[in-house]
């Protein structure tokens, strides 16, 4: 069987982060440029190659400092690695439209394997023919286990910025 390449459509799709600050609300932030495609046999995505990645430069996370912070070495480094990117291992169907992606990420210049939950919204055509696939991607990583090891502790002792990292993503993929 042919291999289907599909290419995620950035009009139709978003790339969301949200890490603790203070211990007490969540800083949420997005990656307004970030590339994918899927590489399946036809419509089975179970035995498909996900590569995607964002540019660490796009972060916006509704506040110019704490952006340019975010791209200084204290995190991302965004000079020197720009890009964060992903490359699946696996596709397995848990039951119903649930489905575990594995693979590795790859942020500044460390690489570890992660497990991310999708759910599989179906396939449908839009208004001009095309086939679309949506997905919803959610999971949780340790930002130190990336180098992103920057903190700070208020005078009364809080933590700044909490370790974990939520991640979700709303994709739309394009049929090719």
């Amino acid at each position: 069987m042919a291999i289907t390449k599909w290419t995620v459509d950035p009009m139709h799709s978003q790339v969301e982060f949200k890490v603790r600050h203070l211990m007490i609300t969540n800083v949420t932030g997005t990656f307004q440029h970030f590339d994918g495609t899927i590489e399946t046999e036809g419509e089975d995505f179970t035995q498909g190659k996900v590569t995607f990645s964002v540019k660490v430069d796009s972060i916006d996370t509704a506040s110019d400092q704490r952006d340019g912070h975010l791209k200084s070495d204290d995190f991302f480094s965004a000079d020197k690695f720009p890009e964060i990117k992903f490359v699946s291992t696996g596709f397995k169907h848990k039951g119903g439209e649930n489905y575990d992606l594995t693979g590795n990420l790859t942020i500044r210049d460390l690489t570890k394997p992660v497990t991310l939950a999708v759910e599989y919204g179906g396939v449908a055509q839009d208004f001009y023919g095309n086939t679309k696939a949506g997905f919803t991607v959610t999971g949780k990583i340790n930002r130190k286990d990336f180098g992103l090891v920057w903190n700070g502790v208020t005078e009364t002792g809080s933590i700044v910025v909490s370790d974990d990292v939520r991640i979700s993503a709303d994709l739309q993929f394009t049929k090719g």
